[in-house]
C-alpha cells in the first residue's frame, strides 16, 4: 500500500492525494469541498455524513477497495443509534482515508447558500468620507522655474483644494507622467486622508474630469455569516447589498471552536485567515458585478467583527482570546492597505479601516452597533442586544453605558437543534399552536403562505420544508409553553399528560411532532426535549448577560429594548419575551434594529467624523466580564424556566395567560389551570 491515497469527492469533482490515515473532513476542508461541520470535527453534530463508493470507476481511473476507509466505530454507532442514518453513510470527522476513494457528498451535508438577511437599513449620513475625487489643473513644466511634475500636483492641490501633505506610492508615480500629459495638465485623483495618517494619498489618477464613481465596501464580518454594502462615496447610496455564509464554519460553528481548531491545529489560525480571506474577495467580485462596478473602483474598505474574527481577518493568533484575561494583541481602530490582508477584488491601493474594539469579548461590531444606536445619547435606559452566535449586549444612556458579550451558543442559529438548520429556503420560520387542539401551523423561509392555506404544498414544492431555523425554533418553544405542550421548567409533556398524539415518548423524555413529511419523502421535524434544553441554555445566557448589565447599573427594569443584528431582526419580540430572552418591557418599546453593526460600518466608511467619534466612545464603555462574574451563574440558573424563575413579566402577563403545568417524572400532568406572571 502506498504511503498516501487519491480520494475524489463528487458531486464537485474535487480531488487530491493525503497521507493515510487523513480524516475524510479534513481532507475536503483542504480542498475547500462543501462539507458542512458544526462542532468543527468533534463527532457531535453529525452534520458532516458522506457516502463513499466502492468498487471501480473508470471515469476515474480507480478501483476502491473495501477497505479504502477505516472501520465504522463506535461514535458513529451511536449516532445511528440513537438518530439514524442511512445505510452506508459515514461521519466525515471520524471516517480516515486508507486507500484511493471516491466519495460522494449528499445535498443536506453541504453548505448550503444561506440567506443573508443582512440588509442596509436606511439612514441619513453626513457624508465626509475619508477617500474623494478631486479635478485639478496642474500647471505645466518651465524650464525656467524646474520642479518635478508631482511636485506640481502637490502645489495644485494645496492651492486648488488646500490639501497639504501629500504622498503617492511608486507605481502611481510611474503612471503619472502619461496621464498629465494625456489629459493635458488637467487630471481628477483619489485622494485618502485616513484617521491614522499624517499625511494625504493619492490612490488613483485619471487625465482630465473622471466621470466614473468611486465606492467604499461596509463589511459586517460575522462569525456565521459575512454581509457587505456596497456603497456611493460621493452621497453615501448603498447600490448592492450581498453576503455568504463564513466558511470558517468547517472549522466550528461557534467562535471557541474555533480558538480550539487553532490552539490544536498548527497553523490552524494561518489556515482559517487565508479562508476568510478567500470568502472577501468573492464577495466583493460579486458586490461588484451586481452593481456593474469596476472592482478597480473600490478605495475603501470598513470592517466590524467580533475579536475573534478580528484577529483571524488581521492573520493574529486567536489564541489568547480563548483564556483568561483574554487578551487582545490590539484593541485599538486600524487603518492599512488591502492588498497587507491579501484582497485584490479591490482597487490595488484600496486602504482598510477596522472599527476599535471595545474588549476581550466585545468586539468592532459592538462598538459598531454603539455608533449606529448611540446608547450615549439616549434620555431613556436603553438595553441592545445584538443576537448571535456570541451576543453583544450594550446597556446605558446619556449617564453610563455598559457592555458585556453572553456566549449563548449556536442554538440561535439552527444549530443543536435536531431538525435545526441555516436560514435557507424550505426553513420553518414561523410557528403558531393552537391551544386547545395543539395544531401547529408553521410559514418556511420563500413562501408568505401558512401550511394550513390552500396552496401551500404547490407553493413550496421547489425548496420543500427542510428544516426549522432559528426565528422559528425560537417560536416553537414559545408557541408550546403557550400552548401547554412545555411546562415552566421546559419539559415537554407526554401525549396523554398534553392530550395530543403529537407528542411522542422518546426513551425517558417526549418530543412534540411539528411536520412530519415522510408520506412525501421529506422530513419528520420534531421539537425534541434536547432540542428545549439547548434553546434554554442559550436564552438563559442572553438574559444572565442582559441582567448582570442591569446589576451593575442599579436598575430592575428598562425602558426600551433593541433588538439587533441580522438573526435579531426576524425575532418576534413577543416570543422572546414568552421565552425569556429578553427581560420584561412594554412590548410596543420592544424595536428591531436590522443590522446594526452593518449599519455603523456604513457611518464609518462615509463620515471620518464618526471614526473620530466611536474611537473616544469605546473608551467611556465600561465592560463587565460575564466569564468571571459570580452573578452571571446565578441570573443563568434562574434564567433556565420559562420565561423565569424568579423574576416577575407584569407586562408579558397583559398579552400571553401561561399555563400552571407541571410535568415531572412520577407522571403527574397539567390540571388546567392557567396563571399571569405579575
Amino acid at each position: 500500500m502506498t504511503e498516501d491515497a487519491l480520494v475524489i469527492f463528487t458531486p464537485s469533482g474535487k480531488r487530491g492525494r493525503f497521507p493515510l490515515g487523513t480524516p475524510v473532513l479534513t481532507a475536503a476542508r483542504q480542498l475547500g469541498v462543501d462539507l458542512d461541520s458544526v462542532c468543527g470535527g468533534r463527532g457531535i453534530c453529525s452534520k458532516c455524513q458522506i457516502s463513499p463508493g466502492y468498487g471501480e470507476f473508470p471515469k476515474f481511473g480507480i478501483h476502491v477497495d473495501d477497505e479504502a476507509l477505516t472501520e465504522w466505530n463506535a461514535v458513529e454507532e451511536r449516532y445511528k443509534s440513537k438518530r439514524g442514518m442511512l445505510d452506508g453513510r459515514r461521519l466525515g470527522c471520524q471516517a480516515q482515508v486508507m486507500g484511493d476513494v471516491v466519495i460522494d457528498v449528499p445535498p443536506e451535508s453541504q453548505v448550503h447558500k444561506q440567506v443573508i438577511r443582512k440588509s442596509a437599513t436606511q439612514r441619513d449620513i453626513v457624508m465626509d468620507p475619508a477617500t474623494r475625487l478631486l479635478y485639478i489643473e496642474v500647471a505645466e513644466p518651465d524650464m525656467e522655474e524646474p520642479s518635478g511634475d508631482f511636485e506640481r500636483v502637490v502645489q495644485a492641490l494645496r492651492e486648488q483644494w488646500q490639501v497639504d501633505a501629500v504622498e503617492a506610492d511608486l507605481a502611481l508615480l510611474r503612471r503619472l507622467q502619461p496621464v498629465l500629459r494625456k489629459g493635458a495638465w488637467k487630471i481628477t485623483v483619489a485622494l485618502h486622508k485616513g484617521n491614522h495618517d499624517a499625511r494625504h494619498r493619492i490612490l488613483e489618477i485619471w487625465p482630465g474630469f473622471h466621470e466614473g464613481g468611486i465606492y467604499g465596501l461596509a463589511i459586517d464580518l460575522g462569525s456565521t455569516t459575512i454581509a457587505a454594502h456596497l456603497c456611493d462615496l460621493r452621497d453615501g447610496a448603498v447600490l448592492a447589498s450581498s453576503g455568504l455564509m463564513n466558511p470558517q464554519i468547517r472549522f466550528g460553528e461557534d467562535l471557541m471552536s474555533r480558538v480550539s481548531y487553532a490552539m490544536m491545529n498548527p497553523g490552524g489560525d494561518v489556515e482559517m485567515t487565508r479562508t476568510v480571506r478567500e470568502a472577501i474577495n468573492a464577495l466583493a467580485a460579486t458586490i461588484a458585478a451586481e452593481a456593474h462596478v469596476a472592482e478597480a473602483d473600490i478605495f475603501e474598505l470598513v470592517f466590524v467583527c467580533n475579536p475573534v474574527m478580528h484577529h483571524l481577518l488581521l492573520g493574529i493568533d486567536p489564541v489568547e482570546l480563548g483564556q483568561a484575561p483574554f487578551a487582545l494583541a490590539t484593541s485599538g481602530s486600524l487603518s492599512l492597505p488591502a492588498r497587507d490582508l491579501d484582497l485584490t477584488h479591490v482597487s490595488r491601493a484600496a486602504q482598510v479601516y477596522v472599527l476599535p474594539c471595545i474588549a476581550g469579548h466585545v468586539g468592532a461590531d459592538a462598538a459598531a452597533v454603539a455608533l449606529s444606536e448611540a446608547p450615549d445619547q439616549s434620555e431613556d435606559m436603553v438595553l441592545i442586544v445584538d443576537v448571535g452566535t456570541n451576543a453583544e449586549i450594550l446597556l446605558g444612556n446619556k449617564t453610563r453605558v455598559l457592555a458585556c458579550s453572553s456566549p449563548t451558543g449556536p442554538a440561535f442559529e439552527g444549530a443543536q437543534i435536531s431538525s435545526g438548520q441555516r436560514a435557507a429556503p424550505g426553513a420553518i420560520e414561523r410557528v403558531e399552536i393552537d391551544a386547545v387542539t395543539k395544531e401547529p401551523r408553521f410559514k418556511v423561509i420563500g413562501c408568505d403562505l401558512w401550511s394550513d392555506d390552500p396552496g401551500f404544498a404547490k407553493a413550496t414544492e421547489a425548496s420543500g420544508i427542510t428544516g426549522i431555523c432559528g426565528s422559528g425554533i425560537i417560536e416553537a418553544v414559545a408557541e408550546m409553553r403557550m400552548a401547554a405542550i412545555v411546562d415552566g421548567s421546559g419539559l415537554i409533556g407526554s401525549a396523554d399528560q398534553v392530550g395530543t398524539p403529537r407528542c411522542r415518548a422518546e426513551g425517558r423524555t417526549n418530543s412534540y411532532l411539528l411536520h412530519d413529511g415522510a408520506a412525501e419523502g421529506g422530513p419528520v421535524i420534531f421539537v425534541t426535549q434536547t432540542d428545549i434544553r439547548a434553546i434554554q441554555l442559550a436564552k438563559s445566557a442572553l438574559y444572565a448577560g442582559a441582567r448582570l448589565l442591569m446589576d451593575t447599573m442599579g436598575i430592575d427594569k428598562v425602558e426600551r429594548i433593541t433588538l439587533a443584528g441580522a438573526f435579531g431582526a426576524h425575532i418576534s419580540p413577543k416570543h422572546a419575551m414568552v421565552l425569556g430572552m429578553i427581560p420584561d418591557a412594554p412590548l410596543e418599546n420592544v424595536t428591531s434594529a436590522g443590522n446594526a453593526a452593518g449599519t455603523g460600518a456604513r457611518i464609518a466608511l462615509c463620515n471620518r467624523a464618526a471614526r473620530d467619534a466611536i474611537e473616544a466612545t469605546v473608551h467611556n464603555i465600561h465592560k463587565v466580564e460575564t466569564a468571571i462574574e459570580p452573578r452571571f451563574q446565578e441570573h443563568f440558573v434562574n434564567a433556565n424556566a420559562i420565561p423565569h424563575a424568579v423574576d416577575l413579566f407584569p407586562h408579558l402577563a397583559g398579552i400571553a395567560d401561561l399555563p400552571q403545568v407541571s410535568y415531572n417524572t412520577s407522571g403527574a400532568g397539567s390540571e388546567g389551570r392557567r396563571r399571569r406572571k405579575g
